[in-house]
């Protein structure tokens, strides 16, 4: 079969009588044909394109994101318009393409759309944990019709990483009505797998092997495959993107700075299958600062885009970046959106005019805004701002040039031979046709490459390069991707010599294909072990930085004496409080604590002892408190806990049976070394919204009840 001319297998029902041996062979599958696949090679021109639309009924097309974007729109309009009636086309995206370049897959997914075909997201699960998380993030952005499960996770046994595909797999498809389709499929325990998984649509070995010219059926139907409905209607801007029914609140920058900021730490958090998105009214806010924080970002993310006024399309290294003009409706807002498989939160925000007659400072600048963790507006949001940083479409040709001629004469077998020879990489070709795929050729430079002479490797597969330790995943797709006769590109760790030194091997091949059949493979092999560790150090040199980096933050949040969050880490956390608790309908509560008699304690017993007591008062604070509250050291004796969450009916009478509690836990005798020590503490209690909806004008009347508390409690003592 020619590289660049379709091949074919059959899709089916997994629901209809899903293994049956009536009328056949047993065990054989005889199940229900309702679709095929087309795989094109890379390379493909427009007749082979031509030829899978020509097709009745549905067919899913296997082709790369960058040959189909190479096709001139023409050309692609053409091939739509000659589709049968009932034809239904579905282009297959490979799931690692989606997660090395979503915003590449998420614009030519408009433009197959744009054609009126469908879009099926392939391979799932084949890549690393990283890779998959980062594709099943991405998935909504695309919202294909189909998903296809990779054979590794149709025929390995349950594990977490299933589980976890499995979890975000069925909620799309519940939310979306996007179909699960289960490849690689040869035996029932597969089949019954499948099923399991939650798959409708399978297709493998058990059902069909890929041929060039099928006698495959016509299916009687079109595959229904619905389109998803977050497509119909895109939003210009991400607060465009808010439900009419949204909490729209109102706050100034240094708020929404705050809540960024909140939002960056819980992506860095979550991780590489992480998407963060950002806009930025003007450049100049994208600072030294900024950029250091997203250049991190980058770093511990999977896709970190950020768009602004003239912002560059690389504003810091790893950040994908595009620019827009001051009349852009985006020029007003203020987005931030955290995106992950089990994960969405976005604060969407639009800057308001000023009133009176002086300009706010740049920090007082007022915003109306919203906190959102609803999936859909999310993901909606997102889509907008990572389809903005997509690269431009290749410039493509309106018709093939013609090849240049090819010079006359051949090349010699001695010419050929001295050309293998000079190449410092390892060539090796392998013939598909015999039994266990052995080695017919091998260069001089593969012998040194391998640490065995030609005599000793000719005819044995190339297996003994492997070690324990070679990835088995990547094993697995240079496996199938030549029981499917495609290209394939791995780094895989190898063994060389009898001692089975490790080294890591760049490995590419390619099939030969002789009248339509595929009958031996070459391979082409460097060292790229230097490269690989050279990596590897940079990597634990970044994740060096990183332990720093949290260290350093976690220094400048936290209270170094009782390990509680400090004041700027307070105002931060209450902020953030106080804006959820309109939409949660709650109240807050802060308490504001002050030990009594402290300085008496560091006059007679000194700062230590003085600073231990403070330590333990800390963590009796802490271990009576939720955990979710805030505990915090605000300065000197002083101590603040904050009560999110309450009843707004009850909110004030919980705040103060709670302050009773942490009252009689600090009341216990605290031991030192010159003895036991009675300590008591004093407690003013304020609760929003009843008091207040700001951090300054609780803490101001909660510090004044603590004033009345400590003064009633010192009469107290003196009637005693």
């Amino acid at each position: 079969m020619a590289a660049t001319e379709p091949w074919w297998r059959p899709v089916v029902d997994l629901g209809a009588d899903p293994w049956a041996t009536n009328g056949g062979r047993d065990g054989e599958y005889r199940g229900h044909v309702v679709a095929v696949e087309a795989h094109v090679g890379p390379g493909a021109g427009p007749e082979a394109l031509e030829a899978v639309a020509r097709r009745p009924r549905t067919v899913f097309l296997s082709i790369s994101p960058a040959d189909l974007d190479a096709a001139p729109a023409p050309v692609l309009d053409g091939i739509a318009a000659a589709a049968p009636a009932g034809g239904q086309l579905v282009v297959q995206f490979p799931a690692r393409a989606l997660a090395e370049r979503p915003a590449h897959v998420l614009r030519t997914g408009e433009r197959v759309r744009a054609l009126g075909w469908r879009v099926a997201v392939d391979d799932v699960g084949a890549a690393s944990e990283a890779a998959d998380d980062l594709a099943l993030a991405v998935l909504p952005l695309l919202a294909p019709e189909v998903v296809c499960l990779a054979p590794t996770v149709v025929q390995r046994r349950p594990d977490a990483h299933t589980a976890e595909i499995l979890h975000v797999l069925n909620a799309f498809a519940e939310t979306t009505g996007a179909l699960i389709l289960a490849d690689g499929i040869t035996t029932a325990v597969d089949l019954h797998r499948a099923l399991a998984l939650g798959a409708r649509l399978g297709r493998g070995p058990a059902f069909g092997l890929p041929e060039a010219d099928p006698d495959l059926p016509v299916p009687a139907t079109t595959l229904d495959l619905r389109r998803p409905d977050s497509l119909t209607v895109v939003p210009r801007t991400p607060f465009e993107a808010l439900p009419t029914t949204t909490a729209v609140r109102h706050g100034t920058k240094r708020l929404l700075y705050q809540l960024t900021r909140h939002l960056e730490r819980e992506a860095a958090r979550m991780g590489p299958g992480t998407v963060v998105a950002s806009t930025f009214q003007d450049t100049r806010f994208f600072d030294a600062g900024t950029a250091a924080r997203y250049r991190e970002l980058a770093a511990r993310t999977g896709f970190v885009a950020a768009v602004g006024t003239d912002m560059s399309t690389e504003p810091a290294l790893g950040v994908h970046g595009a620019g827009f003009g001051a009349d852009d409706p985006l020029h007003r807002e203020w987005d931030v959106v955290v995106l992950g498989p089990h994960f969405a939160a976005a604060l969407l925000g639009r800057e308001t005019p000023s009133s009176g007659p002086d300009l706010p400072a740049d920090v007082d600048r007022p915003f109306e805004f919203a906190l959102t963790y609803d999936r859909r507006t999310v993901v909606e949001a997102a889509r907008g701002l990572v389809a903005r940083v997509a690269p431009p479409l290749p410039a493509v040709r309106s018709r093939p040039v013609d090849p240049p001629a090819a010079p006359t004469g051949l090349i010699g077998d001695h010419l050929l031979e001295r050309a293998m020879s000079a190449t410092a990489s390892g060539v090796t070709i392998v013939d598909v046709r015999s039994p266990d795929q052995p080695l017919v050729f091998v260069n001089s430079a593969f012998e040194t490459l391998s640490g065995f002479s030609s005599r000793e490797v000719l005819g044995r597969n190339c297996r003994f390069l492997q070690s324990p330790e070679t990835d088995p995943a990547a094993v697995a797709r240079i496996r199938e991707a030549i029981r499917q006769g495609q290209e394939a590109r791995e780094v895989i760790l190898n063994v060389r010599g009898p001692a089975r030194t490790p080294w890591w091997n760049e490995l590419r091949l390619a099939p030969i294909v002789e009248d339509e059949i595929v009958v031996q493979y070459v391979g082409i092999q460097t060292d790229v072990t230097h490269q690989v560790e050279t990596e590897r150090e940079l990597r634990r040199e970044r994740d060096r930085a990183r332990t720093y980096a949290d260290l350093l933050e976690q220094h400048a949040r936290t209270d170094q004496l009782t390990g509680l969050a400090n004041r700027r880490t307070l105002e931060s956390e209450i902020e953030v409080m106080l804006v959820g608790q309109s939409a949660s309908d709650s109240a807050t509560a802060l308490l504001f604590c002050d030990v009594d008699g402290f300085k008496t304690v560091n006059d007679t017993l000194g700062h230590v002892v003085g600073d231990d007591v403070l330590a333990e008062i800390g963590r009796r604070l802490a271990d009576a408190t939720r955990a979710h509250d805030v505990v915090a050291r605000f300065g000197g004796d002083e101590f603040v806990v904050v009560l999110p969450g309450l009843d707004p009916a009850t909110a004030d009478r919980e705040a103060n049976r709670i302050a009773g509690e942490l009252r009689d836990a600090v009341a216990r005798p605290v031991l030192t070394v010159g003895g036991e020590m009675d300590v008591d503490v004093s407690i003013g209690v304020s609760v929003s919204p009843a008091d207040g909806h700001d951090f300054r004008t609780l803490l101001h009347r909660a510090d004044g009840r603590m004033y009345i508390a400590k003064a009633r409690a010192r009469a107290r003592r003196e009637n005693a």
